[in-house]
């Protein structure tokens, strides 16, 4: 059978034996996975001219891997933290295709080779109390999709909910009056509850009430009356962050995404003075470490504890130059 299984059927196999039978992945994971690969067979058409259903194992050595990775970054404007995701899909299919095809070892074993790629980690962008008041008011609230997006938006920047998991609520999934809550099932399959505070939940019951929803309707509904994909809640904050910039100009500096609202939530309870742990819980993170980015980015807190300092006071003395030769070598 080994020997018979050809590319295609082992990447079926893949997915449908290996992902979901076995380790039950999570559709987020089967779809990163799956659009890595319609990714890789759209490039093995332009550069080998060859349909994915003839593919080789052999084709996909590591040279043209790599060249794909190279491709994602040069051609497409991925980030190196895009590069890498690719590359653990392609690393988890090449695991899988050494315990399939044991004659091919040596191919797959130059494949798990490549490394996955270093970046910069750049201080994470949020919203300032000014800022997020202009997003929270620039939609217009006397249209129904105006409504829809002022709540999206507010829901988002207090509860800090991933995009995926603010697409996936339901209505049936807020909970009103005393401890009003919203529940989310997030990464890893984890369901958690996040408080709602009394503004953000009475917006969202009066959202709820007018369109007469029922519990297992989407809660922020696209113009089909289904859930809004990823894509449709980044055209919503594109447009609306073009407006709010006329009321606050800093706009004009930040690329703003779903995920900046997620950042502004864990730095609005790092002011508040929640810790780490507290924000670790709150967010969904499985790793306390994931929180210290925040903690990196807070300037306000280096600042207060920058006034809480004393600067030693030096004495001052005439300067005189080395010795030339001593210039000379400190200069190299």
């Amino acid at each position: 059978m080994k020997s018979a299984l050809n590319f295609p059927a082992l990447l079926q196999a893949f997915f449908t034996d290996r992902l979901i039978a076995q380790r039950n992945a999570s559709p987020h994971t089967i779809a990163a996975y799956r659009d890595t690969f319609r990714l890789l067979f759209d490039y093995a058409r332009e550069q080998l001219g060859k349909a994915p259903s003839v593919l080789t194992m052999q084709d996909l050595n590591s040279s043209f891997i790599g060249a794909f990775l190279d491709h994602l970054e040069r051609d497409r404007g991925n980030s190196a933290r895009s590069r890498n995701a690719r590359l653990a899909a392609v690393h988890s299919f090449f695991n899988y295709a050494a315990y399939q095809l044991p004659e091919h070892s040596s191919l797959v074993q130059r494949v798990l080779a490549i490394p996955g790629k270093r970046y910069e980690r750049a201080l994470v962008d949020y919203l300032n109390e000014e800022e997020a008041n202009a997003l929270v008011d620039a939609p217009d609230r006397s249209t129904f999709s105006g409504r829809r997006d002022h709540a999206l938006i507010l829901v988002g920047i207090q509860t800090g909910l991933r995009v995926s998991e603010l697409t996936s609520i339901c209505c049936g999934d807020v909970t009103f009056g005393t401890g009003a809550h919203v529940r989310c099932v997030g990464k890893g399959r984890k369901a958690r509850c996040t408080p709602l505070t009394r503004s953000v939940a009475a917006v969202v019951k009066v959202w709820i009430k007018e369109r007469d929803a029922q519990p297992h309707d989407p809660l922020f509904p696209n113009r089909r009356g289904g859930a809004l994909s990823t894509d449709g809640v980044q055209f919503i904050l594109t447009k609306h962050v073009t407006v709010a910039q006329q009321l606050c100009r800093s706009l004009e500096e930040k690329k703003i995404s779903p995920h900046v609202l997620r950042h502004t939530a864990a730095m609005n309870l790092l002011h508040a003075g929640a810790d780490t742990t507290a924000i670790a819980l709150w967010l969904g993170h499985e790793r306390l470490d994931s929180v210290n980015v925040y903690v990196n980015a807070d300037l306000v807190a280096k600042e207060k504890i920058l006034a809480r300092t004393t600067m030693p006071e030096g004495k001052a003395s005439r300067f005189r130059p080395d010795d030339a030769l001593m210039a000379f070598l400190k200069g190299l």
